[in-house]
This record gives structure tokens, sequence and C-alpha cells, in this order.
């Protein structure tokens, strides 16, 4: 009977993770399709600083009202060294990512970008986790998923500077990811917490060597906000699955965030999908239905 109330208990534990990295998707697929509409007006820069410091903000926020602080060490088991490295990295990614946008290779850039997931898979297997044959045949068929949906375009073959940039976005992006679940082992919320300080300090400087803050409006701070505690919040519950069921799973279901940018796009601005992307959320549907077998 124990057993069974214990492989039950194990059950309910994945599920919670499946749905937090999912909910983690629809969160960071949002943030970034209102980032996509201020960043037409403003500087990629100024609106990550900006809408990092908001989400600083609401890191703190929930900080007191929880009264969740701990101490950092300067140790790698603890959580504020991962969640500088995660922020460090995570500022690398998405400087590589605007930078590659702006060479007009989307369709380059966001695939190549989406293979981040791949680096925290390695991360996961080389710590010993082993999910099941139809669980991988799921994170495979899901990732595939989101590659397809950023709308890959290779019919004029793969160009030297939009790749680089693509895979520099993927490297920073899955490396922030491993350490955000590192961090995570010992709290989600400090390791969020501190990869916002690091980001936000990093903008800082560069505001202060620009002279500039962006140039916004008071206008665009309810957007500002509205960016930074959503982004934040994505990677909060996305931290917090990776401590209640498998690394890999819930980085994978964390991933498909393009899709979600890519739907509101289609719902919100009249953007024409093309076929592969509808071929993309299919791919991602199916691989989350054979996860959740």
């Amino acid at each position: 009977m124990p057993s069974h109330s214990m492989e039950a208990r194990v059950v309910r534990l994945c599920q919670m993770s499946a749905l937090l990295a999912l909910v983690s998707s629809v969160l960071w697929g949002t943030a970034d399709f209102l980032g996509g509409l201020l960043t037409k007006r403003f500087k990629a820069v100024a609106v990550t600083g900006a809408s990092q410091a908001f989400g600083l903000l609401t890191a703190i926020i929930l900080v007191i009202a929880t009264g969740g602080f701990l101490k950092p060490n300067l140790h790698w088991n603890g959580f504020f060294l991962p969640g500088v490295a995660a922020g460090f990295l995570g500022f690398f990614g998405l400087m590589s990512y605007y930078s590659g946008l702006a060479t007009g290779r989307m369709g380059v850039v966001a695939p190549v970008s989406s293979l981040s997931a791949v680096i925290p898979l390695i991360y996961s297997f080389s710590i010993g986790e082993h999910p099941r044959s139809l669980q991988i045949a799921g994170m495979i068929v899901a990732l595939l998923g989101a590659f397809c949906a950023s709308g890959p375009e290779i019919t004029q073959g793969l160009p030297i500077k939009p790749t680089l940039f693509g895979l520099g976005a993927a490297l920073g992006f899955g490396g922030a990811l491993v350490f955000m679940a590192k961090g995570s082992k010992v709290d989600s919320l400090m390791t969020m917490t501190s990869m916002r300080f690091a980001t936000v300090s990093i903008c800082a400087l560069l505001a202060l060597r620009f002279r500039s803050v962006g140039g916004f409006k008071k206008n665009d701070l309810l957007l500002l906000i509205t960016i930074g505690s959503v982004d934040f919040l994505a990677n909060y519950l996305l931290g917090i699955a990776t401590t209640k069921g498998l690394i890999s799973i819930a980085m994978v279901l964390g991933s498909l965030f393009p899709i979600v940018t890519v739907l509101l796009a289609f719902h919100f601005l009249s953007e024409r999908l093309h076929k592969v992307q509808y071929l993309g959320v299919v791919l991602a549907v199916t691989g989350v239905a054979l996860i959740s077998l």
C-alpha cells in the first residue's frame, strides 16, 4: 500500500511539473510578443533593460511578501552564482537573438535559437535522468514542433552571419536554462531574483555608458511592467517545474514559447502563418500528448 501511495505522489508531482512548464511557455511567449511590439518603436536593449528592471521589482516584492529571502553565498551549489550566470548568459542570448533579427533573416535566426532546449536536455541526461522511451519521443517531436513553428526559411541556404547569431542565442538561452535549473535546486525564487539582478546591472551600465534610458513615455510604463513581471513569473514557474519532475521534460515543455508568440501575432497582428508553422503547432501538441502519456 505505501508503495502505491508513493507512486501516486510521484505522478502528481510530474503532472504539476508539466503544467507549470506549459504555463511558463504561455507567459514567456506572451512577454516576447509584447516585447516585440515595443522593439518596433524602441531599441531592443532599452526594452530589455527597462522590462528586466520591472522584473527585478516583481522579484523583490515576492521575496518580501513570502519572506523567502536567503542569504547568498559564493558557492556554485548555492543559488546566487548560478542565478548571476543565468542572467549573463540570458542577456548574451537575447542580444545575439535581436542582433540576428536585425539582419532581416528571422527565418534562420528564430529556428536555430529555438534549439536552445537541447543544452539543458544534455545536462539532464548527464546528471542521470532517464525518461521513458515514449517521453523521449515526445520531447523530440515537441522540439521539432517549436523549430517548425518558428518559421524556418532555408530555401536560400544558411547565411553565415544570421546562423552564427542564432547559434549564439541558442547557447546563451540554453546555458541560462541549465543554471536556472541548478540554482532552483536550492531556491527558485532567489535564483530568478539573482538572475534579474545580474541582467539589470548590465543594462544599468549600458544606460550610463550611452546616457540614455530608452526615451520611454508614461503610457509605455504599463506595457513594460507587464513584460517584466510576466517574464519573471515565466522563469520562476519553470524553475519550480524543474524541482517537481524531470528537468528534461520541464525544459522541453518550457521551450514551446515560440508557438505562443506566433499564435498571438497571427491573432492580433494578422500575420500570415506558413504551412510549416501550422505543422509545427501540430507537432508540438502531439509531443506534449506523448510526454503526458
